[in-house]
């Protein structure tokens, strides 16, 4: 057998030259990846803190009645035009991809309308979703849907200004935009009778956007449906969603067995899954996720002032994990207003609901309004469980 002589001096000094060498190579990589690892942070903060910065409307006022107990009510509001922040057109490309016609379709309605209720103990979350056809009473301009509240203010402001002299584009369209935010969100609140301590704004080319940031939004629904005005295509069951896809779910109205009812609750699930997502370690991590929601949120989400995305996210946190419960406001009956077709609704019991759900008001029954007749809208609103992603229609 061949034999093994010990090492000598030499041979232990080199061997110890190669282990020093590593370890002095094991201690470089590993200071080169924490800053890396420090670099990313750094950045992600740095696009953190710019998100959290977007914010520029004063349309909520600064004398606006306050929520109770710390908690928070915050109105979302989506808007049906195809134009961008300046009152420009969208680009042709993003307007096929929106299947949404050309930009003088639309108009300015606020044909999305939820109040977000998030308590300040941490107990569940509460939407109310407001559908868009209810006849109520716009500040100024008489009984009509109350998604108009936002085009009428925004006309007649622009009105106003052409008469004082004022022709550039983008200032009436600031202005307007300005006085459209103000009259939706009065009449929100005078309809409900509970305060609202934030607002956000977003178009349907944001909606659009916010999804594709994301890198798509999960969706699940109870049967297949096709429908050609919207674009919606879709199997059963759950599903990721691109921007295309995505507003397409949110969209549609045709073939649905409650029609603008179902598109409510469409909303309310994706509004659900949104946020568990933009939640999620992931998201709120990855600087580039983080870039692109930075760009999104600049160009086509506008937010009161003071109030930054993210701050909306936590105070928002319950709306994922089950811990949020959605609900479609009880419509009375339908009837035709101004050659229109509108849901009639009883204020008081409407009132009565937001308020005892959200503790504005004791806890005494709903009140009576005298109002008789079928109720047109149930209490199927999709309620969230585990993962953030109800089941819809």
């Amino acid at each position: 057998m061949p034999q093994h002589r010990a090492a000598g001096p030499r041979s232990r000094r080199r061997r110890a030259r190669r282990l020093s060498r590593r370890a002095r190579l094991g201690r470089t990589l590993l200071v080169l990846t924490g800053v890396l690892v420090l670099c990313g942070g750094a950045a992600a903060w740095y696009l953190y803190r710019e998100i959290d910065s977007i914010g520029s409307s004063s349309a909520l006022g600064a004398d606006a009645p306050k929520s109770k107990d710390g908690s928070t009510n915050i109105l979302l509001m989506g808007l049906d035009t195809r134009k961008d922040q300046n009152g420009d057109d969208l680009p042709k490309d993003v307007l096929r991809k929106l299947h949404a016609g050309n930009s003088d379709i639309g108009g300015y309605n606020a044909n999305t309308l939820i109040l977000l209720h998030v308590p300040a103990d941490g107990g569940k979350a509460k939407g109310f979703s407001i559908p868009r056809d209810d006849l109520v009473d716009i500040p100024g301009y008489g009984k009509d849907k109350i998604k108009k509240a936002y085009g009428l203010a925004k006309a007649a402001k622009e009105d106003e200004l052409r008469g004082e002299g004022v022709t550039d584009a983008h200032e009436l369209e600031h202005e307007g935009r300005e006085a459209g935010r103000q009259s939706q969100i009065r009449t929100v609140r005078d309809f409900l009778g509970v305060p609202v301590d934030h607002f956000a704004e977003v178009s349907l080319s944001g909606f659009y956007r916010l999804a594709d940031a994301l890198d798509g939004v999960e969706v699940c629904l109870n049967h297949p449906v096709k429908d050609r005005y919207s674009g919606a295509d879709f199997p059963a069951g759950r599903q990721e969603l691109d921007g295309q896809q995505a507003l397409a779910f949110v969209r549609q109205r045709h073939g649905l067995q409650q029609g603008d009812l179902d598109r409510t609750r469409r909303q309310q699930a994706f509004l659900a899954s949104a946020l568990h997502q933009v939640n999620s370690v992931g998201t709120l991590t990855n600087p580039a996720r983080l870039l692109d929601l930075k760009n999104v949120a600049k160009d086509n989400v506008v937010l009161d002032e003071g109030w930054g995305v993210f701050s909306f996210v936590r105070q928002a946190k319950n709306l994922t994990g089950g811990k949020v419960e959605f609900t479609t406001l009880p419509v009375e009956s339908f009837a035709r207003h101004n050659g229109e077709d509108v849901n009639i609704v009883d204020r008081d019991l409407v009132r009565e609901r937001v308020r005892q759900a959200t503790k504005e008001t004791d806890d005494k029954g709903p009140k009576n309004s005298g109002h008789q007749g079928e109720k047109k809208s149930d209490d199927r609103s999709p309620k969230v469980a585990g993962g953030g992603v109800p089941c819809v229609d």
